[in-house]
C-alpha cells in the first residue's frame, strides 16, 4: 500500500514539474510576439518603451500608453489629442525592463534628453529588409565601441570599471 501511494505521489510530482515548465515557455513566447511593429529591433523581451520626444511610456504587455495628464500618470489605449501627429514609426524608443519606470521619470528624462530627434533606429517592421539589418548591426557595433570607450575613461578616472 505504501509503495503504490509513494509511486502515485512521485508520478504526480513529475507531471507537475513538466506542466510548470511548459507554462514558462508559453509566457515567454507571448511577450516576444506582442511587440509592436514600430518597436526597435534586437530585443527578445520588452516591458516598456520610453518615448523621450513626448515623455511618455508604452506598456508592451498591456498595449497601453502611460503619460502625464492632470497632475498624474494615466494609462490609455491611445495617446492624447496633443500627440495626434506623433509618428511611432520614425521616433526613438528606449527599452526599459523595470517596474513602473514613470515613477523615476526624471532619471529617464535626463538620461535620454537628446534622443528625441533621433531618426536612426531600425524598427521591427523594417528589420526584414537586408539593408536595414546590415545598418542595424553596424549601428549596434558602433554603440558597443562607444560604451567600451566610456568604460575605459571611467576606469582611468577612478582606477576601476563602473559596474
Amino acid at each position: 500500500m505504501k509503495n503504490s501511494l509513494l509511486a502515485a505521489l512521485l508520478l504526480f510530482s513529475i507531471f507537475s514539474f513538466k506542466n510548470a515548465d511548459a507554462q514558462l515557455r508559453v509566457n515567454l513566447n507571448v511577450n516576444i510576439g506582442s511587440q509592436p511593429d514600430w518597436g526597435p529591433v534586437g530585443y527578445d523581451h520588452v516591458d516598456y518603451y520610453y518615448l523621450p520626444e513626448i515623455e511618455a511610456y508604452y506598456d508592451v504587455p498591456s498595449h497601453q500608453y502611460i503619460y502625464f495628464e492632470n497632475n498624474g500618470w494615466v494609462r490609455r489605449a491611445y495617446l492624447p489629442e496633443r500627440y495626434r501627429n506623433y509618428d511611432m514609426y520614425h521616433s526613438y524608443k528606449v527599452v526599459i525592463n523595470e517596474r513602473a519606470p514613470w515613477e523615476r521619470n526624471n532619471v529617464y528624462r535626463n538620461r535620454y534628453n537628446g534622443y528625441g530627434n533621433r531618426r536612426d533606429q531600425i524598427i521591427i517592421r523594417d528589420s526584414r529588409d537586408d539593408k536595414y539589418a546590415k545598418h542595424w548591426n553596424k549601428q549596434r557595433n558602433k554603440e558597443e565601441r562607444k560604451d567600451r570607450k566610456n568604460d575605459d575613461k571611467q576606469w582611468k578616472k577612478n582606477g576601476k570599471h563602473d559596474d
